[in-house]
């Protein structure tokens, strides 16, 4: 069986990383099977995936060549080598909503995601540790009043526990560019509107004063500008004449469970493409 590695590259911009890395890992007997770059506002961003036969891969002089690289390059280089074939590790993100996070570790618990497993939950308050425990999975608490601090954190336990993919289940905090980049595509978020409309925390309260007739939820991979990411699914429901903002709140977070659900299982069936901000099935 091949052994796999995901290899992430992230820095300021410059000329020829791309084919420093590729080069290296030629030299190594490597298979580029994927490969995605991009260049915001003069940083650098490049996920690769690479694929070995296994008399041909010595992971210590792949991981320590990348290292060296990386210095060369004056850029940061992290190589995470996967087992083939084994169930994607996902981290949920939660704040003080549980309706999200239930709705998930239902279909975890019950084995209708079959091909992932949750492996930690990660917070910026406490409120939600005792769920955590219910679900027998690590909890951290991180407070969020230094963003970068809390970030650096994070990405740090996410690399201690092999996470694959991060489903946002509520959770209220914005992430930076810096923390986005390392995830591109593999940050799922739930936003209560069918976007573009209403982006931003008051959705449901926007839509209300607005007096419309439909009101929606959106999941979505999280990008660098606010609740523009690309979209993966989204769901709505009718708004009746008497429904208080209380009432839409309610019904809007039945909807945003089987929404973020449905987001996760399309994103698992490994059948989406991003195409210019476009999510397509292929």
């Amino acid at each position: 069986m091949k052994q796999f590695a995901t290899i992430t590259v992230i820095g300021r911009d410059k000329t020829g990383v791309i084919a420093r890395v590729t080069n290296f890992l030629f030299e190594q007997h490597a298979n580029i099977e994927a490969l995605e770059e991009q260049v915001t506002r003069g940083q650098f961003s490049m996920t690769l995936q690479a694929s070995w036969k296994p008399s041909q891969c010595s992971l210590e002089s792949i991981r320590r060549g990348m290292e060296t690289l990386g210095v060369s390059l004056g850029m940061e280089v992290r190589v995470r080598f996967t087992e083939p074939r084994r169930r994607q590790r996902c981290a949920i993100f939660v704040t003080r909503e549980t309706h999200c996070l239930d709705a998930l570790m239902a279909e975890f618990k019950s084995g209708r995601i079959k091909n992932a497993q949750p492996v930690v939950i990660v917070s910026n308050r406490g409120d939600l540790a005792p769920l955590a425990k219910k679900y027998g999975l690590p909890f951290f608490c991180i407070p969020w009043d230094d963003r970068t601090k809390a970030e650096a954190e994070v990405l740090g336990r996410l690399d201690i526990f092999q996470v694959d993919f991060v489903v946002l289940a509520r959770f209220m905090k914005i992430l930076s560019p810096n923390f986005v980049w390392r995830f591109k595509n593999k940050i799922i978020n739930m936003h209560p509107s069918l976007l573009p409309s209403f982006p931003g925390p008051q959705a449901y309260r926007q839509a209300y004063e607005h007096g419309v007739k439909i009101v929606g939820v959106t999941a979505h991979f999280v990008s660098m500008a606010l609740d523009e990411g690309p979209i993966i699914a989204q769901g709505s429901f009718n708004v009746r004449a008497n429904m208080t903002l209380k009432d839409i709140v309610t019904a809007g977070q039945k909807v945003e469970a089987k929404v973020l659900v449905k987001a996760v299982k399309l994103y698992l069936t490994k059948k989406l493409d991003v195409f210019w901000g476009v999510v397509k099935e292929v």
